[in-house]
């Protein structure tokens, strides 16, 4: 992801906020350099904040990888940061498995990336629904039939328009990389005083759901909230209606301000 692609922010924007989207180090136009933690990659965008005159943000969003940033946000930047909001977001846990780390080490390095997002992008020209079953198999508990034939068919579109624009660039080996001290994340969750919505489902197999329970454990004024989705893409849920109805709520209470900034994930 990278914040040229759009994922869910139409609940904020419905709620009267402007949304400022960043791409974290190695996606989109962001080099490795911006930042090379999420306390760093942090602190350059309450930098970038400032240099837009924006003093305060109604909320940081960290979705998937980019939980741990959003975190950072609010943990070292309380003065801009009014609420928080995390969504299939990666917690102080141990994160990716170990078969999911050697794997994208191969085929997402340097060398390889490239030629693996163009092989996707040509499977899901080609055979959208057998690419479908390949990207999504791993991103659920279920079988992936099963998700898919509970998919609605305009969710299905938008899934396939979604991978088809995906590029990784450097981003992901980083997090592989930058994401590998949860015992950080703790102590920065446990720094957090802003209220925080978190957003998780149980059937999500890329960030499982003791992630959510652990940042639920650790932030101090923390409300939990279990999608009923199949996988880790709690917008395609079948109770994403009601959840963004709460997101809404969490963001119009009266300290809020029309300004809100989302972490893009991984």
């Amino acid at each position: 992801m990278r914040a040229g692609l759009s994922l869910g922010e139409e609940v904020f924007a419905d709620g009267g906020c402007s949304v400022l989207a960043v791409s974290r180090p190695g996606y989109g136009r962001t080099p490795l350099t911006a930042g090379e933690s999420p306390a760093a990659f942090a602190d350059a965008t309450a930098e970038l904040c400032t240099h837009l005159g924006i003093g305060a943000v109604t909320a940081a969003v960290g979705v998937s990888a980019g939980g741990p940033t959003a975190v950072a946000m609010a943990a070292y930047h309380p003065d801009l940061v009014q609420r928080l909001i995390l969504q299939s977001a990666v917690g102080p846990l141990p994160w990716p498995d170990r078969r999911t780390s050697v794997g994208a080490r191969l085929v997402f390095a340097p060398g390889t990336e490239g030629m693996t997002w163009s092989a996707v992008h040509a499977l899901l020209r080609l055979a959208p629904d057998l690419g479908l079953r390949l990207l999504l198999r791993d991103l659920t508990v279920l079988p992936v039939r099963d998700m898919l034939a509970a998919l609605q068919p305009e969710h299905r579109a938008r899934l396939v328009g979604l991978f088809s624009r995906m590029r990784s660039g450097h981003g992901f080996v980083h997090d592989l990389q930058s994401l590998r001290t949860p015992t950080t994340l703790a102590h920065m969750a446990a720094r957090i005083c802003r209220p925080t919505l978190i957003i998780a489902s149980r059937k999500d197999a890329a960030v499982p759901f003791p992630h959510a329970e652990a940042l639920s454990s650790a932030i101090p004024d923390a409300e939990l909230v279990e999608s009923q989705a199949d996988g880790h893409f709690v917008w395609f849920g079948r109770d994403w209606p009601s959840t963004a109805e709460r997101i809404r709520v969490f963001l119009t209470r009266p300290e809020t301000k029309p300004v809100l900034l989302r972490r893009t994930s991984g």
